[in-house]
């Protein structure tokens, strides 16, 4: 196991200071034992013996949390993304995908239905089609609909980083997306709705989308995905799968503060591992 030597400090000096008590524990030392409990399925109390044990190996001068305070700062957390940038404008592909929080196993469901007491969150993922890397994310209760949701992920994005091209399906199709996309000065492909009309020359993005229309009409749906790039969209559907697989279909902690970090940490590994499992290729000839 390599741990970073970031999170093996106290409180950085970068740190805000707020009233009341100082903290003790930096957030980088709470997010590495908070990102050891998602990887290894740990209960909190759990996750503390574990870092126990590893404190004569790893860090002997460092006090280990308790299972409260990894409870208590993990509802207001900022996790910052483990990201590599590849260097080039940015294809970003969104989609959203449901992680149940109260309700029935599917086989319950599937023999006797499923009752009144089912309550999911809605994960919301932005995917650099290059890297495979989650750049942005961003969680939110199950009504929540993904256009809504789309100007939050671009603010994730550094303004200076260059996107040229920003994917998704039709639920993305309102003009509040396309004002969102044109405004980072990104190509939209996203697939105009059936019967959709042009829209006003003078709307944001309109050009994209009535050009995507007129194709459409003239050359066929299945066509214009194929043009545009629209089939990489199923780049975040297999990440969402591998968020699934690898850390669970479900979330652990019941407050809302804490079920965001608890998606920020899950989605950073699944970038960790992404990271670890791609090959590196060298052009021999």
């Amino acid at each position: 196991m390599w741990i970073n030597e970031s999170a093996l400090t106290m409180v950085s000096e970068a740190e805000p200071v707020v009233r009341g008590r100082p903290h003790v524990y930096s957030d980088a030392l709470i997010q590495a034992l908070l990102t050891l409990k998602q990887v290894y399925h740990l209960t909190l109390r759990a996750a503390q013996g574990f870092a126990q044990s590893l404190r004569e190996l790893a860090f002997a001068e460092l006090p280990v949390p308790n299972y409260t305070t990894l409870s208590r700062r993990a509802q207001d957390l900022k996790v910052a993304l483990p990201v590599t940038p590849s260097g080039e404008p940015l294809h970003l592909v969104v989609d959203s995908t449901g992680v149940k929080l109260y309700g029935e196993g599917e086989w319950k469901v599937r023999k006797h239905g499923y009752s009144k007491r089912r309550t999911w969150r809605k994960v919301h993922l932005g995917l650099d089609a290059k890297t495979g890397q989650v750049r942005a994310a961003l969680m939110t209760h199950q009504d929540v609909d993904d256009a809504s949701v789309l100007p939050g992920l671009l603010d994730q994005i550094p303004a200076d980083e260059p996107i040229e091209t920003i994917g998704g399906d039709g639920a993305y199709d309102t003009k509040r997306c396309h004002a969102a996309i044109a405004a980072r000065g990104a190509a939209p492909s996203i697939p105009p709705r059936e019967g959709a009309k042009p829209w006003p020359e003078c709307t944001p993005g309109a050009s994209w989308r009535n050009e995507a229309i007129g194709d459409i009409v003239r050359d066929g749906r299945g066509e214009w995905k194929k043009r545009s790039g629209y089939h990489r969209r199923s780049l975040v559907e297999n990440t969402m799968y591998r968020f699934k697989i690898l850390t669970g279909n479900r979330l652990w902690s019941r407050r809302i503060g804490s079920q965001a970090t608890e998606m920020a940490i899950r989605v950073g590994v699944v970038n960790r591992m992404a990271v670890l499992a791609r090959p590196q290729s060298v052009r021999i000839a």
